[in-house]
């Protein structure tokens, strides 16, 4: 009976770092977003220093939006990003204590080739 409880564990263990892995890889798209987000507020910043692009309180105020936006995403997602890495490395060496902790049973007299 404890295997039983043993081989649920594992099986909501894997289940869980299986959803963290799905958070892992939306921040990293996040991640991602954002600094996509930086990097076109900074160059749209750098375009009306330069004169390139008009100078509108529209421009300025959404240019500023996305480089401060960037940022805020971008730090919140990095450190969601570390908590759910550090879930998965938890939940992964649990997982692995766990199937350590199994009494495995050898069977000497199966056939090593079935015909």
């Amino acid at each position: 009976m404890d295997e039983d409880d043993q081989a649920d564990d594992i099986s909501q263990l894997e289940a869980r770092i299986e959803r963290l892995a799905e958070t892992a890889e939306r921040c990293r798209k996040f991640i991602f977003a954002s600094r996509i987000a930086i990097g076109v507020g900074c160059a749209l910043l750098l375009l009306m220093v330069l004169g390139a692009v008009g100078i509108g309180a529209v421009v300025l105020l959404g240019s500023i939006a996305l480089v401060l936006g960037g940022i805020v995403s971008l730090g919140s997602n990095v450190s969601t990003l570390r908590q759910t890495n550090a879930g998965i490395h938890a939940a992964e060496a649990l997982r692995s204590e766990l199937i350590g902790g199994i009494d495995l049973k050898v069977v000497h007299d199966t056939p090593m080739k079935l015909m």
